[in-house]
């Protein structure tokens, strides 16, 4: 099915609803449909927010004004877009909270995706101007606690991390990457691993940090005080797409059309697979299997072990940038002009 404005954010969805973004210089808007049937159940605009700009940021095509990933949580689903404006709506289309957080100085449109955990909704706000990470309550949007960190600019999304005593937000920018306590945003550890224009976020399996980024390096770090490189490499690094590890191995994806698989311990390379198109799209791991679609809306299927073995290619027949999301042997699948649902 088609969808009313274009965007790059991935679809995600609670129960039988699922959620997507768009924008364009005339509107951004919330959209709700029905997983199993593919019906729009609602769709909102996100205007006559305070401090959001009359005109909209300038924006790289392959950016736009909806690229982050919108977050729910049962109660509510978020948004944010590259004016700077967030939302809540409840999951039946009802408008609850909405603010700005000043337009980012961002010269490719802003892409960090949110994250919500109990009544934490976490935002990366890295731009030219500040690092920025910050907090707000899922029910109000007031702020929580808003931190400004000695980074750049980041493309990067945060990831949410569970070690034996708390739970922690790790991100990854130029220089660091770093971990945050999230009940308070107190800075817990850092380590300078990268540099340039850091688009993937970490990954995270079996007590390592995974982070890497084009023109830097991959690394693997404990999140923990005064962290060390338990391994590093750099023959093989991702612009946009984001590592993904699990069962002790780590899949990493590049632009330039290679899949490759490490030993996460020790950072050995497992196998390495060439496609002939690029990947911004992140793998991503199910049912025992990797999937992974390239930038002309190819899904490339591969045994989630150390052969790594080809079971299928499945076209779109569009363009796609986004990541899929999976649920009861079904798979939701954003390509530039239409949302799909696959399976038996």
């Amino acid at each position: 099915m088609a969808f009313s404005k274009p965007g790059f954010n991935s679809p995600v969805f609670w129960g039988d609803r699922l959620f997507i973004s768009g924008a364009d210089q005339t509107a951004r808007v919330v959209a709700c449909y029905n997983r199993h049937t593919g019906q729009l159940l609602w769709e909102r605009k996100a205007d006559n927010i305070p401090g959001s700009p009359s005109s909209m940021p300038r924006v790289s095509d392959d950016t736009g004004l909806a690229a982050p990933t919108l977050a729910v949580d049962g109660h509510r689903v978020y948004a944010i877009f590259a004016t700077g404006d967030v939302i809540a709506f409840d999951l039946g289309g009802n408008r609850v909270w909405a603010r700005n957080l000043g337009v980012p100085d961002n010269h490719y449109g802003h892409s960090s995706s949110l994250q919500v955990w109990k009544n934490f909704l976490v935002i990366q706000y890295d731009t030219n101007a500040r690092g920025r990470l910050l907090a707000l309550n899922t029910a109000t949007g007031q702020t929580i606690w808003d931190v400004t960190r000695p980074v750049h600019i980041s493309w990067a999304s945060p990831v949410l991390i569970e070690t034996d005593t708390r739970i922690q937000v790790v991100t990854t920018s130029d220089p660091y990457v770093m971990g945050n306590d999230l009940e308070t945003g107190r800075e817990l550890w850092k380590v300078e691993a990268m540099m340039g224009e850091v688009g993937p976020s970490v990954a995270f399996d079996e007590g390592l940090v995974f982070a890497n980024n084009e023109y830097a390096r991959l690394v693997a770090v404990e999140p923990k005080p005064d962290p060390a490189f338990v391994w590093e490499n750099d023959e093989y690094l991702s612009e946009a797409a984001s590592p993904v590890a699990q069962g002790g191995l780590l899949y990493l994806a590049t632009s330039y059309g290679v899949l490759v698989c490490y030993d996460a311990k020790t950072g050995e390379k497992v196998w390495e697979k060439e496609f002939g198109d690029g990947f911004y799209s992140s793998p991503m791991i199910a049912d025992g299997k990797v999937y992974i679609t390239d930038m002309d809306g190819v899904t490339h299927i591969l045994k989630a072990d150390r052969t790594g073995t080809l079971i299928a290619e499945s076209p779109l027949g569009e363009d796609a940038y986004a990541v899929p999301a999976f649920a009861d042997g079904t798979i939701y699948l954003r390509g530039v002009n239409h949302l799909y649902c696959i399976g038996e």
